[in-house]
């Protein structure tokens, strides 16, 4: 005898009668009943999408159980969304469950005091127990320091405010695409293994293959073994920018969005050995102010999108990070609505100059602006800030001589609460003879200097880092948890 349940009613089968015909009827039933709960993402379970008396299918984990006279008071989450969603449990029903559990629950939406949908259930199934005593690294009503977490990379996101920060930061990705799209860019895959250090600095990864009898193999006169594969050094890229150029010397507006690298032994809360870039590149575009126009429409387009679709997320996740409680989010993005001021180096250094006994460190004009005194520039104008027309000795060999003053090139940076520098960004260099000049490896950067020989146009682009953008977004203190799985020095885990 086969013994099947529904919402209502036991039905027994019997095996004696002819076996394919036993089956059969148990699969028509087992259908059936399935089929009779709808099966809803909690984010959807609204009084626009469905009715109390539904039959309702859920399916998440759970998050907490109170245990009352009568009933058990589960409260579960499927991952779509901030708010959690309450199972309500007949104990005559004898059902159990656990924090921690998979759960699939069937049954009857019904309207609460309070006048929002639960469901009181019919069945309830334990997809995967949680045993808490064999090393689950999260107690119920307990909450954990971001470092803490950090070590549990592959359970995180079971962590609410871990959940809507990776909810935000798609919200976001999909925003910065939309907008691109709307301003007519072109996405380009620009490559991951390239045979320039954009930047020069040093900073890059080295790659080759692991197989030593391959490199081997493929050894040539003159070439290094571990440069065997490609004949030449090859790095992970540390930005697309120099092929973005490229592109965009016949498809006019471009970007690309993904994976950079930078091997630093830097531990700082705004550094990181993978992350993403968002890297912009426009042709016709010759002017500072064009550049910065369209970095500032872009920054607060984005924003309100991310405001419009994501504020409960935004809102948990600003909360766990702020000792006020994070404040309304109307306070917090006060500054999409302001023009972000204009500074030119020169004038950020007389500001820095002038309260330098406020400062720690000390503010010298030929190396830059520290993060400190980024901070500060940032809190004196109480807004995002831009920092123009830079010194050309401490900036990239790409970036355009100013036409008044060929000791500053046009460069910018925006500076913006809590992380500081967010953007970088310059007029390229159009000028044949002069960036040939400073071309720092004219054998591997040949065709870069021929962009500037054949039907050549003056462009302009920026690099903003993700990570930072949403650690701003979010108040997050390190960008190390707002990307999925982080990567910095001495700590490549799973």
């Amino acid at each position: 005898m086969i013994l099947i349940q529904n919402s209502k009613e036991q039905i027994k089968v019997s095996t004696q009668s002819t076996p394919p015909m036993a089956l059969l009827c148990c699969r028509a039933i087992l259908r059936f009943s399935s089929r009779s709960y709808h099966y809803y993402r909690i984010k959807d379970l609204s009084t626009d999408n469905c009715k109390p008396g539904n039959k309702v299918n859920v399916k998440g984990w759970v998050k907490s159980i109170r245990n009352m006279k009568g009933n058990l008071f589960v409260d579960i989450n499927d991952g779509s969304g901030p708010q959690n969603f309450q199972l309500v449990i007949n104990k005559e029903k004898a059902i159990d469950t656990a924090y921690g559990c998979s759960v699939n629950a069937c049954g009857v939406l019904v309207a609460s005091p309070k006048n929002q949908l639960e469901l009181h259930v019919d069945t309830l199934t334990e997809v995967g127990k949680c045993p808490l005593t064999e090393g689950y690294p999260f107690y119920p009503k307990k909450s954990y320091p971001p470092e803490y977490i950090r070590n549990h990379l592959h359970l995180r996101s079971r962590v609410n405010s871990m959940a809507s920060t990776f909810r935000v930061r798609h919200e976001a990705t999909r925003a910065f695409n939309e907008y691109l799209q709307r301003g007519g860019f072109v996405q380009i895959h620009t490559p991951v293994l390239t045979s320039n250090d954009c930047e020069g600095a040093g900073e890059a990864f080295l790659v080759k293959p692991l197989n030593e009898q391959l490199l081997k193999g493929m050894a040539k006169e003159n070439v290094p073994l571990e440069n065997a594969y490609f004949d030449r050094a090859t790095f992970l890229t540390v930005s697309g920018q120099l092929h973005l150029e490229a592109m965009a010397h016949g498809l006019d507006k471009v970007y690309t969005f993904g994976p950079t690298f930078r091997a630093e032994n830097c531990k700082s809360n705004i550094h990181l050995s993978e992350f993403y870039m968002l890297e912009l590149e426009e042709a016709f575009m010759g002017t500072l102010d064009e550049l910065t126009h369209r970095v500032e429409d872009m920054l607060k387009s984005v924003t309100k999108s991310v405001i419009g679709r994501s504020a409960a997320d935004l809102s948990v996740v600003r909360k766990s990070n702020s000792q006020d409680g994070g404040g309304q989010l109307e306070d917090c993005f006060r500054w999409i609505d302001k023009p972000f001021p204009r500074l030119t180096y020169d004038e950020a250094m007389h500001i820095l100059q002038a309260n330098e006994a406020k400062l720690k460190s000390p503010v010298r004009r030929e190396e830059g602006i520290n993060k400190e005194q980024e901070l500060f520039l940032v809190e004196h104008c109480q807004s995002p800030v831009f920092v123009c027309l830079w010194p050309k000795e401490i900036k990239s060999f790409y970036m355009r001589e100013n036409a008044q003053n060929p000791s500053l090139v046009d460069a910018l940076d925006l500076l913006v609460p809590h992380v500081g520098e967010l953007v970088g960004g310059s007029v390229r260099e159009d000028s044949y003879d002069r960036l040939r000049r400073k071309l720092p490896n004219a054998d591997v950067l040949q065709w870069y200097l021929e962009l500037r020989q054949f039907g050549s146009v003056t462009t302009a682009g920026f690099g903003m880092g993700f990570e930072r953008y949403l650690a701003w977004l979010l108040n997050v203190h390190n960008v190390k948890d707002v990307i999925p799985f982080p990567r910095w020095a001495h700590n490549c885990v799973m």
